[in-house]
């Protein structure tokens, strides 16, 4: 990711692409399986459905528990704004009309009976936790915008790796650390 100067206000994304030995349904199971996530990420902790949801549909809701170093711990309920098997899957954080961040899984069939696998996802336009960070340094907002996208890059790098490990069977769920025998 190259340094562009953007503003939080300027709903900066990162975006990051995968090839899959693997159909997109076979893809699609464990991308729109937000139970598999905190076993794939550094941040993410626990996920559950609200309101008796048990699997994506458009206008579910489920709640998130994070933790990162710097920015502590928080919660947020996140709401799926398009589900379209096996194609895309997308979530708006805190607000559908206003969210803290988007967040999409796109998957598109390849010549080959693969799959390109794309994660994206876009700050804002609502606040977040990284625009508390901003509030205390202004003079920094940059600098902080760049830094956690940075993060969000390696970290979405290091899903659509799992997912592709797990859907072409040449790897297993990470196990967390304190977890296991």
């Amino acid at each position: 990711m190259e340094w562009t100067g953007a503003r939080y206000a300027d709903g900066a994304t990162v975006e990051v692409r995968g090839r899959i030995a693997a159909s997109p349904e076979r893809v699609w199971e464990l991308v729109s399986d937000i139970g598999l996530m905190p076993a794939l990420s550094a941040e993410l902790r626990s996920v559950a459905w609200l309101d008796g949801a048990s699997g994506p549909v458009r206008g579910a809701r489920f709640t998130g528990r994070s933790s990162h170093p710097s920015l502590g711990e928080w919660e947020t309920t996140s709401y799926v704004v398009e589900c379209a098997a096996p194609r895309v899957f997308a979530w708006a954080v805190s607000d559908p009309e206003r969210p803290s961040a988007t967040w999409r899984f796109t998957l598109a069939a390849g010549e080959d009976g693969g799959t390109e696998l794309t994660q994206w996802m876009r700050l804002g336009p609502g606040r977040s936790g990284l625009s508390h960070a901003i509030d205390r340094m202004p003079e920094k907002e940059q600098k902080i915008v760049f830094v956690r996208l940075r993060e969000f890059e390696r970290s979405m790098t290091a899903t659509v790796d799992a997912i592709k490990g797990l859907a072409e069977g040449t790897a297993t769920l990470p196990m967390r650390q304190g977890e296991g025998a």
